[in-house]
């Protein structure tokens, strides 16, 4: 039997006691400004300079954005006396040396998803993090979006019963175009890491690491993953189906299912959205509905990991509750499996198809 409502959500809503930080772009592309508007318009956090590329392209961003800095180098963005947190939004193969650097200069850091390109990297920036006493954290905004926080107490209240099932999948359309950063393997390209970390991450808030990974796939002519399907299985034998591509737009929809209940999470659910509790034994009912109540929609939505960000920080801790830095290594250890995989199989067609 459902409930007769559903939780109210944990907000991290700007202004309740968390400092406001003084943050540093690195990168100045268009996830870089869908954040700035996102933390201009809905935190208590200020921008206050950003590097790039270029300085010309500093500062271009930083006029359009209202940041008085534009810096023409990561090095003096992240040693800059003025700035507490660096935001990394670069392409992914660079997130690793970027957050190294800001964590030496005794920065916190809020690093674009993945937070790098494979585990072992990963282990590394955790490590130095760890050693440094910062707080560094993957901006996995999924995680901290009102929806979230919600399932994650239908989940604790075990108002599903024993989990079966985690279907996600995250499919887009990317132009074809060889030089688009997701076909390039030097830049961390593929479906995968880019598209495929959002129902993966789904899977682990759920059903934590799995036990065992399978997936199948397709390579791109330039040597990244095209599309992938994932079956991972968990301990009770549990198993997650997830999807991802770079090739087709899906419906990017997900579902928990448990053995008294199901959460149907609407399109796309990895943001701002809505979802639907049905119980297992009423196929037909109309179920229980949620719709976030807070009006922020699309990318608007980051602004919650901004202020949480800010919030940990202000607690001293070091690390995100609700997405800590061993599971940020062990989504990563999954997708590297994976990656591993389809690129092995595809390789081993190639040379069936020759022989």
């Amino acid at each position: 039997m459902l409930p007769s409502h559903l939780p109210e959500p944990e907000l991290y809503r700007p202004g309740t006691g968390e400092p406001s930080l003084r943050w540093g772009m690195v990168g100045a592309g268009w996830i870089a400004g869908e954040f700035a508007k996102a933390v201009r318009t809905h935190t208590a956090q200020r921008i206050v300079a950003v590097s790039s590329r270029s300085l010309e392209r500093a500062a271009s961003f930083a006029a359009r954005h209202g940041i008085e800095l534009a810096l023409e180098s990561t090095e003096q963005l992240v040693t800059h006396p003025e700035v507490d947190v660096v935001y990394v939004a670069t392409p992914q193969s660079e997130h690793l040396t970027i957050g190294l650097a800001a964590i030496a200069a005794g920065k916190h850091v809020l690093i674009e998803k993945p937070i790098t390109v494979s585990a072992v990297e990963a282990r590394t920036l955790t490590g130095a993090a760890r050693a440094a006493g910062v707080l560094v954290m993957e901006a996995m905004w999924s995680r901290y979006l009102p929806q979230a926080s919600v399932i994650r107490r239908l989940l604790a209240d075990g108002v599903l019963g024993e989990i079966r099932t985690v279907l996600a999948d995250h499919g887009q359309a990317i132009t074809a175009d060889p030089q688009h950063r997701l076909h390039r393997p030097e830049l961390g390209g593929g479906a995968l890491l880019d598209l495929g970390i959002y129902p993966v991450q789904l899977s682990s808030m759920v059903l934590g690491a799995p036990t065992r990974v399978v997936a199948v796939g397709g390579m791109t002519d330039t040597g990244v993953d095209a599309y992938s399907t994932l079956v991972l299985t968990h301990d009770g034998g549990a198993q997650s189906t997830l999807h991802s591509s770079i090739l087709a737009r899906t419906p990017t929809t997900a579902a928990i299912a448990g053995a008294e209940a199901t959460i149907s999470i609407d399109s796309a659910f990895f943001t701002p959205t809505s979802f639907t509790v049905f119980a297992s034994g009423d196929f037909s009912g109309p179920g229980l509905a949620w719709s976030d109540p807070t009006g922020l929609e699309l990318f608007a939505g980051l602004s919650w990991e901004a202020t949480a960000l800010a919030r940990f920080a202000g607690e001293g801790r070091t690390e995100s509750p609700v997405h800590t830095l061993d599971e940020t290594v062990s989504i990563l250890a999954t997708i590297d499996e994976a990656r591993a995989q389809i690129a092995g199989r595809n390789e081993a067609g190639t040379e069936r198809r020759r022989n």
